[in-house]
């Protein structure tokens, strides 16, 4: 077990990170790449996770010279996301991690998914109830790469975010932490990479 002794808060990232999610959405980002003419690219929407849709979308729209509404392509990828009918799993790497600690320090969970998503998501698994923080795309002004999400979840553990360690699995989630002045542990295929 990762000892995080050092430490006296945990943040999770949720997709691809403390759940299995990142394939099905990135197949709902493909249906919207096709219904809106934007050019699909696995490894780079990869690369976006975490970031608030909206975000992706203005994101996309420069980087293809598209000047698609944000709200319109981000409602679409929502909808394509829940036809899908995906229940992610659990990682269990992470979640290992998640059951060691919970007992011992405040656990929170940071993600670019708005709330109703987030919640439905952690509720399925039990993990919702457990734990003492839970900070969505809803309550942030600024998503990933910006450190307000860990921030803001360090805050509301009562922690300072020097105190605090974050699992991720992308370069903007990483990119957030650090600039948040928190450490940061990596997932890369469902596995922990330490």
């Amino acid at each position: 077990m990762i000892d995080l002794s050092n430490y006296k808060a945990i943040i999770f990232d949720m997709d691809g990170t403390l759940v299995d999610s990142m394939g099905a959405h990135i197949d709902a980002w493909q249906l919207t790449c096709s219904a809106f003419n934007y050019p699909f690219d696995r490894a780079y929407q990869h690369s976006l996770g975490g970031v608030p849709t909206i975000e992706t979308v203005q994101l996309m729209n420069a980087k293809y010279g598209k000047k698609h509404n944000p709200s319109e392509v981000a409602i679409y990828k929502k909808q394509a996301f829940e036809r899908l009918e995906h229940i992610p799993n659990l990682i269990q790497d992470t979640l290992e991690v998640f059951n060691h600690y919970k007992a011992s320090m405040p656990i929170a969970v940071g993600t670019g998914s708005d709330k109703q998503h987030a919640q439905s998501v952690l509720d399925k698994h039990g993990l919702l109830s457990q734990l003492s923080a839970l900070v969505t795309s809803d309550d942030v002004a600024n998503g990933k790469p910006h450190p307000e999400t860990f921030v803001r979840a360090a805050e509301l553990m009562g922690v300072d975010p020097q105190f605090c360690v974050v699992f991720e699995d992308t370069e903007m989630g990483r990119k957030a932490a650090l600039d948040g002045g928190m450490s940061c542990f990596m997932v890369e295929n469902n596995r922990l990479v330490y």
